[in-house]
């Protein structure tokens, strides 16, 4: 883990990191970097192509006698806002990961929360996921030095951020392990892990609970796995709490499509399904670590979909908690039939919000690409809070629509409704309004992160993998929600 310190004054060390803006404007520090370079720098910067943009960093070595080693010069772009500077501090880590010590005097820009945001994006940039790799590679940081005025207050900000990066790699490392290594039980274990760590309340329901629990939609998605299904509840309870919020995230271990199946090219990357659930633990856990004052119940319906004998066929009907019949027509669909019960237990306890969260549709994928998530609510406000959030932590959201006239594609012959409209189009939007069924009167938001959980390369502070998209802006909600 990386410690972070402050130096009022630059002592000198491995390497300084230091502001540089578009068409080479230097940036608090950059000018006493570049004349303890000396030199023609401007030559080295154009063998180097380096002009400022964000998401270049030129190193440049330093001359003998000269305070640091090395000093890196950050391209911020044209004008710097916390996700452009948290995007930089991602960049340099990349840059410097295999050194033990940076000093950096980036927090000293005119952006509000530039030493967290910096902070924030330099230590998940060194994120690595490597426990099969028999030759890893961990990044070697272990102090970050904030130098010049303002050190021991960068310091302080960035301390700040630790639970939503420890939440974000938790989820992480949920959705890269295999599916092989995370079963429905191995995942249950591991919110019990955090609800230990973090004194929290915590319910797993197995599946001789569910027909007593009414979890149907879950019963039949389970129906055709060999490993057995869990709903996993988790409380975190603070005395004199401001808000009540409820989390609920859809957890499909390995998505096989069921007998409804995928092409095998479409099962490459499903073990990752279950990112909605590991986004709600990843949550959870900041939430708790950042003791605040909110009440939050954590839900997660966590089970694979497969094709096995007892599998659930389409056109079978399957009731799940609030009483709502479904008539299954494709078992590709599962999402929304596990997030059903999860919802409803959710909406019971009238909590002042719901947010559910997950890989849900390949059409919000396809609408809005891999680093845009879609949001949907039945209620405007919620919706503001949400994206308001989201704006902070650099998680882009994108309000989609839930149109009432859009759910008659959804009307059953047999049951109260389908769990497909049928048709091509708009499938992202069918899937909200089926969510919206089972959330009773309660203020809801769904959040489908079919893109962004999955980052599909690698650039500034995301590895390609598990991004843990969506755990820094349920933070920034609980923290918004908690003030009242």
């Amino acid at each position: 883990m990386v410690e972070f310190k402050a130096a009022t004054e630059t002592a000198g060390g491995a390497v300084l990191a230091v502001p540089v803006f578009g068409d080479r404007i230097w940036g608090p520090g950059a000018e006493a970097a570049a004349d303890a370079i000396g030199g023609d720098l401007d030559g080295q910067f154009d063998i180097a192509k380096f002009s400022g943009k964000l998401g270049q960093v030129a190193i440049i070595q330093g001359p003998a006698g000269a305070p640091f080693t090395t000093y890196a010069f950050v391209g911020l772009g044209d004008e710097a806002d916390s996700e452009t500077v948290r995007q930089a501090g991602g960049w340099l880590a990349r840059s410097v990961s295999r050194l033990e010590e940076v000093s950096t005097t980036i927090h000293l820009i005119d952006v509000e929360g530039a030493a967290a945001a910096f902070a924030e994006g330099f230590v998940l940039a060194l994120y690595r996921f490597d426990k099969y790799r028999s030759e890893p590679e961990p990044a070697k940081v272990e102090t970050l030095f904030f130098v010049g005025e303002g050190a021991p207050a960068a310091k302080q900000a960035a301390d700040a951020v630790w639970p939503g990066i420890l939440g974000a790699m938790l989820t992480r490392d949920l959705i890269n392990e295999p599916a092989n290594a995370k079963s429905p039980v191995t995942l249950a274990g591991v919110a019990a892990e955090v609800a230990e760590e973090h004194s929290l309340r915590i319910r797993v329901y197995e599946p001789n609970e569910f027909a007593e629990e009414r979890f149907g939609a879950l019963a039949g998605v389970a129906a055709g796995a060999h490993n057995p299904a869990r709903m996993v509840e988790m409380w975190y309870e603070p005395e004199d709490p401001k808000a009540f919020l409820a989390l609920v995230g859809k957890g499909i271990v390995f998505d096989s499509g069921g007998l409804s199946l995928k092409p095998a090219a479409s099962m490459e990357d499903m073990k990752t399904d279950m990112s909605g659930a590991a986004v709600m633990f990843g949550a959870m856990k900041a939430i708790a670590a950042s003791e605040l004052p909110i009440k939050v119940l954590g839900i997660a319906p966590i089970t694979e979909n497969m094709p096995g004998g007892g599998a659930t066929r389409p056109g079978d009907v399957l009731i799940p908690r609030n009483g709502t019949s479904i008539e299954v027509l494709n078992t590709d669909a599962e999402g929304r039939l596990v997030l059903a019960d999860g919802l409803s237990l959710a909406a019971e306890h009238e909590p002042d919000l719901i947010v559910d969260i997950a890989t849900l549709t390949g059409a919000c994928h396809v609408a809005l690409g891999d680093k845009i998530a879609g949001l949907w609510s039945n209620d405007q406000e919620a919706a503001d809070q949400v994206l308001k959030a989201s704006a902070r932590t650099g998680e882009r959201l994108w309000q989609m629509p839930l149109p009432a006239d859009y759910r008659k594609a959804m009307d059953s012959d047999i049951a109260d409704i389908k769990n497909i409209s049928g048709g091509r189009y708009g499938g992202a939007i069918h899937a909200a309004l089926f969510l919206e069924e089972f959330v009773g009167e309660n203020r809801w938001v769904h959040l489908d992160i079919a893109g962004p959980a999955r980052w599909t390369e690698e650039e500034h502070y995301q590895r390609k993998g598990g991004s843990g998209f969506g755990v820094r802006t349920l933070l920034a909600l609980a923290e918004d929600m908690s003030r009242g």
